[in-house]
């Protein structure tokens, strides 16, 4: 009996301590995870989440481009007869909102524009802030501590022994305690109220930016709908080439707004460079998804405040660097940022009614009215959607070195006195201080043009035989403004011509897309990265400056 006691003692010590090494096991798991995952929220950059994310958007999308069957032709296409690397840089391109493209646009079926549509919509830069707003939203968390200082450094004042705040009489009874413990409590109830009107002003900003996307693109789809069923001229356009006429409107309007510039003809707009109409509607579409977003998002929440919501707008109106959301700007600036914008298209219009007005391709049966709204459809284009209503290889040159320029220029340019902002953001200061742990990276990142200079270089070694070959077509002006303008996430090429080669080659036929169709597989994997690199470009604007030019 003795011994079955005492076996039965040291059985149960045994569980016990099983039980007990696992709860502390898992107890420590969890505390490891839960340290991973704070350090994740906390310290990887938002920067890795997007790349993360086009990376990921694009690959599945190469997987559906892949699985649907292409439109047959007289060439009997077939999936097998498209590069993979085409495909999968047609969908990084399309998902980076670059409308850089090795195919002709006219290969794809219905059911693979629709795929491209899509991969054009979750690219967008509104769609993806939307999507970062609510994200930021879901995770914001109450944290008294920095109430708790200010609580510290007000208690720790010496106080008189009768003190009269905000008409409230303070005895001399009351002692520092008491003072401390009630300053405490007002401090944590401001406190609270500030992150509540917070929270829910970012809630209500995501729902304004929703209702932004929703609305305009309905709008958008039903005018461009309703002109190519009234106009038959457009619509014939679209039976010669089998398109469908919705899913043609969705595309346009999608890739229009995104500032992708894809359009699901071979020729992209140049088929349309007559029907003003159609490039009226488009234009809104371009400054509303561009540059223009900001301007027109502070106009919406003006409007919504008017009716409903009037705190949570006048929080948002007073407070957008406290929101941190890179789309919403201050009063200010987003009227500077409308005459800047306006003002480069203005320059553009000049310089091009002045240089190309009798250019062949606005020539041939353009009335005046006709060519001055493709002349202003075209330079809208340059920034930074991509829609071409003509050859750029044929215009002057330039011409071609201002769209340069517009290509590299970020979509929120803008003139901004030095005065005003810094009266707009005096809290600048005290933001780089709180960020000295990323001083030491951001010694070591190039501006935006060193990069650029370096993307050309590798493309240059990787084309080096073709240029050596075919200079006309491969020259480095040409290698140069595709690289900007896949960097700006523009779309604008010089295209390839076959007549422009040294050698004939018998076999070369003209297509109709991009000057980088022609290129090696390896210049096309160099400029899916500068695509990723550019549709990333915000989070480096401000790179470069640990380099002195004395």
């Amino acid at each position: 009996m003795l011994s079955f006691k005492f076996i039965v003692e040291k059985c149960k010590h045994f569980y016990t301590s099983l039980y007990l090494l696992l709860v502390y096991v898992f107890t420590s798991l969890y505390w490891l995870i839960s340290k991973i995952y704070d350090f994740i929220m906390v310290y990887v950059c938002h920067l890795i989440i997007e790349l993360c994310y086009f990376i990921l958007v694009s690959s599945f999308g190469f997987l559906f481009l892949k699985t649907l069957i292409p439109k047959s032709s007289n060439n009997n296409n077939n999936n097998n007869s498209i590069n993979d690397l085409d495909l999968f840089f047609t969908s990084v391109s399309a998902t980076t909102v670059s409308s850089m493209s090795t195919l002709e646009m006219e290969v794809f079926s219905n059911s693979q524009l629709i795929v491209l549509t899509i991969l054009m919509f979750i690219g967008g830069e509104v769609f993806t802030s939307m999507v970062g707003l609510h994200f930021s939203a879901s995770k914001l968390v109450y944290t008294p501590l920095q109430a708790r200082s200010r609580v510290n450094s007000v208690a720790s004042l010496p106080l008189p022994p009768e003190s009269i705040e905000l008409g409230v009489i303070i005895p001399s009874s009351t002692t520092t305690q008491e003072i401390r413990v009630s300053s405490s409590t007002i401090e944590k109830t401001k406190s609270e109220i500030d992150f509540l009107i917070k929270s829910k002003s970012i809630r209500v900003l995501g729902f304004v930016v929703l209702s932004y996307l929703i609305i305009v693109h309905f709008l958008g789809i039903s005018m461009v709908l309703t002109y190519i069923n009234t106009i038959p001229n457009a619509k014939n356009v679209l039976d010669k080439k089998g398109l469908k006429t919705f899913t043609f409107s969705i595309f346009s309007v999608v890739s229009t707004f995104a500032s992708c510039g894809f359009i699901p003809t071979n020729e992209n707009m140049q088929v349309f460079s007559k029907n003003s109409g159609l490039l009226l509607m488009l234009i809104p579409q371009i400054l509303l998804g561009n540059t223009l977003f900001p301007s027109f998002l502070r106009f919406s929440i003006w409007m919504l405040g008017k009716f409903v919501k009037k705190d949570e707008t006048k929080y948002l109106m007073r407070n957008s660097k406290e929101i941190e959301y890179h789309h919403l700007l201050s009063s200010k600036h987003s009227r500077f940022l409308i005459v800047t914008v306006l003002g480069f298209i203005l320059v553009q219009f000049i310089m091009f009614c002045s240089m190309e007005w009798n250019f062949d391709g606005l020539n041939n049966d353009h009335n005046i009215y006709q060519k001055l709204v493709g002349i202003l459809f075209q330079c809208v284009n340059s920034r930074h959607t991509g829609e071409s209503i003509v050859d750029l290889s044929s215009i002057n040159s330039a011409m071609l070195v201002i769209f340069i320029v517009m290509m590299y220029l970020p979509p929120y340019t803008s003139f901004l006195p030095i005065k005003d902002e810094e009266k707009e953001y005096p809290n600048m200061v005290l933001f780089n201080r709180e960020k000295k742990r990323r001083k030491i990276l951001k010694n070591f990142l190039f501006s935006q043009l060193g990069y650029i200079a370096i993307f050309i270089i590798i493309i240059c070694i990787t084309e080096k035989q073709k240029i050596k070959d075919d200079p006309l077509n491969f020259n480095v002006f040409n290698i140069a403004f595709e690289v900007i303008s896949a960097y700006g996430n523009v779309g604008f090429s010089t295209g390839y011509s076959c007549e422009k080669q040294l050698k004939g080659d018998p076999n070369c036929v003209n297509k109709l897309y991009g000057f980088l169709g022609s290129w090696s597989d390896e210049g096309k994997l160099v400029l899916i990265i500068v695509m990723l690199f550019g549709r990333l470009k915000k989070f480096n604007l401000k790179g470069g400056k640990a380099w002195k030019l004395l």
